[in-house]
């Protein structure tokens, strides 16, 4: 379960709405995520401060006495109401609209962005575990040498691993992760205090070009190339994760850099 999907079943998995498979994955997932654990938590506290009975009061007589007016008064009203309820659905109408063009980018949810969406978001899910704990790195090492040969043998690819120390982006290290249901590649680069997380993994079709997204605070940039596909993630300024791009290309492929 990813965090986005996680997000959409919070209240539902507090009020107990979920089925048994949906609250074991929601469960699995709070358990290894921080986030969204904070979230649950957040409104379970809410829940509980608006389900205090001193938030509830009993209703005025008066208006409890018209509640049980007599079925000839409702009848005579109706008219009244009739006219009422059209202009009432047009401003409720009107809400929602508002609501929906208001609404964050990723509401609008279409087929055609699935595909990358749920790429960026694994991307975006793993940048964030990698962050937690001791769940950044397997091997520790500015040295381009020590880090790629760690992962023979554990991958059925070889990544491509640069130093681009001298670009400012030093390489801290690496780890094995999945995304796609694939074992990937995961290399750790920083930028200050920052940490980029550059996943590769192998690529059957022809190169593709840049795609880049802004999620939840986080920057992604996604291509294809060199029969890898390579997906970098960070919390650095667009401007900063395109120069950690363009750098990776160039050292990748000496010739684009002529």
């Amino acid at each position: 379960m990813m965090c986005d999907d996680a997000g959409l079943l919070l209240h539902a998995y507090l009020d107990d709405e979920l089925d048994a498979a949906g609250s074991a994955a929601m469960a699995r997932h709070l358990e290894a995520c921080t986030a969204c654990k904070t979230r649950y938590e957040a409104y379970a506290v809410m829940q509980k401060a608006l389900s205090e009975p001193v938030l509830y009061h009993r209703a005025p007589d008066a208006l409890r006495a018209r509640w049980t007016t007599p079925a000839a008064s409702t009848v005579t009203t109706l008219p009244a109401r009739r006219r009422v309820m059209p202009l009432a659905l047009a401003t409720a109408a009107g809400f929602v609209l508002a609501m929906l063009i208001s609404a964050p980018a990723w509401l609008h949810w279409s087929p055609s962005r699935a595909a990358g969406d749920a790429v960026m978001a694994e991307a975006i899910s793993g940048h964030v575990r990698s962050l937690q704990g001791e769940h950044l790195m397997d091997v520790v090492s500015t040295d381009q040498h020590t880090v790629k040969p760690w992962f023979e043998g554990k991958l059925d690819f070889s990544p491509r691993v640069k130093d681009l120390a001298g670009e400012g982006f030093p390489l801290v290290g690496g780890r094995l992760d999945a995304l796609e249901g694939h074992s990937v590649a995961a290399l750790i680069y920083k930028r200050r205090l920052h940490v980029i997380n550059l996943f590769q993994w192998p690529a059957d079709g022809v190169p593709a070009s840049q795609v880049v997204a802004q999620e939840h605070g986080y920057t992604v940039i996604r291509w294809t190339g060199d029969g890898l596909h390579y997906v970098a993630v960070s919390d650095v300024n667009e401007g900063d994760l395109k120069q950690f791009v363009l750098a990776f290309q160039n050292e990748a492929n000496p010739a684009m850099a002529r």
